[in-house]
């Protein structure tokens, strides 16, 4: 086994336990990304809803990688490989396994690619082409890199219209030092209020990750943070150590703490609040459609 892979043993609590799979589905499902040569952030960050995802048909496409140029201690993507060169093959084959899996809707995500000038959004942008192309009824969330602040680069994703523009927020601004070293909170807040500014009819989401010892009044600074930026969804998910070699976890959140952050976001005004232990980004990110028909633009 790889020893990134390699189990070690956390006490979790009952709320944690994720059912086991129907592995009929999942297989399936593998088989499509082995043919077409794709990678899936649910298996290169260890989700734990890999399960009940592929279960249901659908996938977090990761583009441009599995090497990641940041070194992000929270996360279990590899950055100890070089990135290779973008492959323009992989826009058309990611398109194809939306048509063979039938998805409504499609979340694409990569790695960070600050070796490149545009930190990758010209890939974004043919994923994006080649999906509409052949697949025109998907709706289309990306869930992007901050670009180093190239906001022009960022412009040229909006411009392909995506229905949803993702970017993480992480943790809160305290812990960014440790948790994102190589990223900033403000220039989060600012890739968020230019995705509005630049694409007004484009859905802003971001997510953040509790149990890294964070207050619950930093989380909802957190929120009014991202609602001054008028950001409209937002997810909320327990931080889940992957390896020993992770951050550790400074504490399992109550479902009810979940609940009531929930709560506290829809009171100021965001549009969609998904916050549960195992939330994750793009975790039943198609009910952005239903958000949508509620909300039009």
């Amino acid at each position: 086994m790889d020893s990134k892979r390699q189990l070690f043993v956390v006490v979790k609590p009952e709320w944690l336990r994720v059912k086991a799979p129907q592995w009929e589905r999942v297989g399936s499902v593998k088989e499509i990304l082995r043919d077409l040569s794709l990678n899936t952030v649910c298996e290169e960050a260890s989700c734990p809803n890999i399960g009940e995802c592929f279960h249901n048909g659908t996938a977090t496409f990761l583009i441009m990688g599995p090497a990641c140029t940041r070194a992000c201690p929270y996360c279990d993507i590899d950055f100890e490989k070089k990135p290779k060169p973008l492959d323009p093959t992989e826009p058309t084959r990611l398109a194809e396994a939306v048509r063979r899996l039938n998805l409504n809707h499609v979340v694409i995500t990569s790695v960070n690619r600050d070796d490149l000038p545009d930190g990758g959004a010209s890939q974004f942008v043919r994923c994006i082409s080649e999906i509409r192309a052949i697949s025109p009824g998907t709706t289309i969330e990306v869930l992007i890199p901050d670009l180093c602040g190239n906001w022009a680069a960022l412009a040229g994703i909006l411009q392909a219209a995506p229905e949803v523009l993702n970017h993480n927020t992480e943790t809160v601004p305290r812990l960014y030092r440790r948790v994102r070293p190589q990223g900033e909170y403000q220039r989060t807040l600012e890739l968020l209020q230019q995705a509005r500014q630049l694409a007004p009819k484009v859905y802003t989401k971001s997510g953040i990750m509790v149990g890294l010892g964070e207050t619950d009044d930093e989380v909802r600074q957190v929120m009014q943070d991202l609602r001054a930026v008028d950001c409209d969804i937002l997810t909320i998910g327990q931080y889940l150590q992957p390896s020993q070699k992770h951050l550790q976890v400074a504490g399992f959140i109550t479902p009810e703490q979940f609940a009531a952050w929930q709560n506290f976001g829809e009171s100021i005004g965001f549009l969609q609040v998904v916050s549960s232990p195992l939330t994750r980004s793009s975790y039943h990110a198609e009910q952005v459609r239903a958000l949508m028909e509620r909300y039009p633009r």
